[in-house]
């Protein structure tokens, strides 16, 4: 576990070692995207740390946590989850690392999954048998 701050650090750096991903202000925020795509809202440079990540698999589990909520802006409803941190408080980075990887598993196209060894689950429901 790492303080707010330096957890916020750190989880910018690791995203950035993603393939292709780069770091974008759109909103006077900092996301950070493949291809145009976010695959992480990084808010918080108060001291403190949030981040909002897709997460298609583990979406359930993660809403389970304390400091974990549906994203706002309807994105929730797509899997979007924030978790949020004050100044001083402890953050799991090694959990936020593997949310931020599925995230960018959720967002990258198949080209650049394939590059981080695997790929990501189906994005489309599969047919039902007739």
């Amino acid at each position: 576990m790492a303080s707010a701050r330096r957890a916020r650090g750190a989880l910018r750096r690791y995203a950035l070692t993603l393939p292709e991903a780069y770091e974008d202000f759109p909103w006077g925020e900092a996301v950070l995207k493949v291809r145009k795509k976010v695959f992480v809202f990084l808010g918080r440079d108060d001291g403190g740390c949030s981040l909002s990540v897709k997460l298609p698999q583990s979406h359930g589990a993660a809403s389970l946590m304390p400091f974990a909520t549906p994203t706002g802006y309807g994105l929730g409803r797509a899997g979007w989850v924030t978790a949020t941190f004050g100044r001083g408080e402890d953050v799991p980075v090694a959990m936020l690392q593997a949310w931020i990887e599925e995230s960018y598993r959720a967002v990258a196209p198949a080209t650049l999954r394939r590059k981080r060894g695997g790929e990501a689950p189906p994005r489309r429901r599969p047919r039902r048998p007739t």
